[in-house]
């Protein structure tokens, strides 16, 4: 074959190649687990990537039990401003959308679910710290509504909260045309409900065994996209699975708490480690990373600042242990500071976004044996005469152990030492060091200085 006909052949082939990559097709995005800022990175980053590719419709396949609020609304938000039409689906059978996973689901254009799946429990998790606890016989606080005295149970922040909850949820189910007075109740009550039951009581539009099914029944269907009616024409459509790229994994990591966590203690442990053994810089790179990327990640978290300040208070308090003379009530109390500190990092009580309690305590343990002992034996080493050089010498009494041609000689650190003395010497007399000179130790007899 000849070059013009081998050029002309790769030229098609890569027409024919840009042509199907041109072609607008459906995006297949997963929404699975946890809520959070890496999964909120991948939808929205998803999203935007269709929008440039073309696509003609993005099917959201929801697999999760809730979140954060900061996130699921950053979603929200992405949903509601894209062009594009958008299929909630939840999928495969036996997953669930619950409490976030449930308003991301009112905010799409479609909602549909696959048998076998749920929704509900939207019940927002209370941020802070819990409400006191009231006695048994307690009666919840009567406050005067509209259809006069009623109880209210929670705190004033926690009905807050809630009513905050309610309306958003409402404003979603009156955008898209369903059921809000269940609405309010999965989030009053934390009411659920099957895929079957949801498409009886309007909550969702469409039950879909597959993808393919999906497709198929809403093929047809006339959407509002802003001020204007489009008509959706999935015949034919090839479905393009988003897949997770490097960058939301690498969040998915750095921002798990416990791994966050530990990136902060190994950036403080490394810079104060350089900090008193200067020079070396391992532990000052390393830990200055680390910081940073726990920095990072810590600003996307629901943290606790009282938490972190006692975690901090904790470690300063054992570092200045290390300069005391006996482990005492610094050292306890920076303990007691970082473990409680540890507990309350984490400012939500959403399971998944807790530190492990066992990574406390290990890291409580690391952390007295690092900055309490290790850096209080550095310290007490440094004030510690110098044994090191020929001045440790001065003042040594030894006994002369040979005299050879009129040159005493002793032994001193393993090693035969000229003397030179104003009195005679003889074997196993006692001399005592006063000064050096050019290497031969000048001595006195008898332990009498000159």
């Amino acid at each position: 074959m000849s070059y013009s006909k081998l050029l002309s052949s790769l030229l098609l082939c890569g027409l024919a190649l840009l042509s199907a990559n041109s072609r607008a097709d459906a995006w297949l995005i997963d929404v699975e687990g946890a809520i959070g800022p890496a999964v909120a990175d991948h939808m929205v980053r998803g999203l935007e990537q269709a929008q440039e590719a073309g696509a003609e419709l993005v099917i959201l396949r929801i697999d999760t039990p809730g979140g954060l609020d900061t996130s699921m609304r950053q979603m929200i938000k992405a949903v509601l401003a894209s062009p594009i039409p958008i299929i909630g689906y939840v999928a495969p059978s036996g997953a669930r959308a619950a409490s976030a996973g449930t308003y991301l689901l009112y905010a799409t254009h479609i909602a549909a679910m696959a048998p076998g799946t749920n929704l509900g429990a939207a019940t927002p998790v209370q941020l802070g710290s819990p409400g006191l606890p009231q006695l048994p016989d307690a009666k919840p606080k009567q406050e005067e509504g509209e259809g006069g005295s009623a109880p209210l149970p929670g705190t004033p922040m926690e009905r807050k909260i809630v009513n905050d909850a309610v309306a958003y949820i409402q404003s979603l189910a009156q955008l898209r045309g369903r059921n809000a007075q269940w609405a309010e109740q999965a989030v009053r009550e934390g009411a659920s409900l099957s895929a079957v039951d949801a498409l009886e009581m309007n909550v969702i539009d469409i039950v879909a065994n597959s993808v393919n099914e999906l497709l198929t029944q809403t093929h047809g269907l006339e959407l509002e996209l802003g001020n204007a009616v489009q008509t959706l024409d999935n015949e034919d459509l090839v479905v393009y699975h988003h897949p997770v790229d490097w960058r939301s994994e690498f969040l998915a990591v750095i921002t798990d708490p416990n791994i966050a966590y530990v990136l902060m203690l190994v950036g403080i442990y490394g810079l104060i480690i350089e900090f008193y053994n200067p020079g070396f810089g391992v532990p000052g790179v390393v830990g200055a990373v680390c910081l940073l990327l726990a920095l990072y990640a810590l600003q996307v978290l629901p943290i606790s600042y009282a938490g972190l300040g006692l975690i901090l208070l904790g470690i300063a308090l054992m570092t200045a242990e290390a300069f005391a003379p006996s482990f005492g009530i610094l050292g306890l109390g920076g303990i007691v500071a970082f473990v409680v500190g540890s507990i309350m990092l984490m400012d939500t009580e959403l399971p998944g976004y807790q530190i492990a309690l066992p990574m406390i305590v290990a890291f409580a343990v690391f952390s007295v044996g690092v900055l309490v002992f290790a850096l209080g034996m550095i310290m007490r080493g440094r004030r510690r005469a110098v044994v090191t050089g020929l001045d440790h010498l001065f003042g040594v009494q030894v006994p002369v152990e040979s005299v050879t041609g009129g040159v005493a000689w002793v032994r001193l650190d393993g090693e035969l030492w000229e003397v030179a003395c104003e009195d005679s010497l003889a074997p196993d007399d006692t001399v005592t060091v006063n000064t050096i000179d050019d290497l031969v130790l000048q001595v006195s007899k008898d332990g009498r200085n000159t």
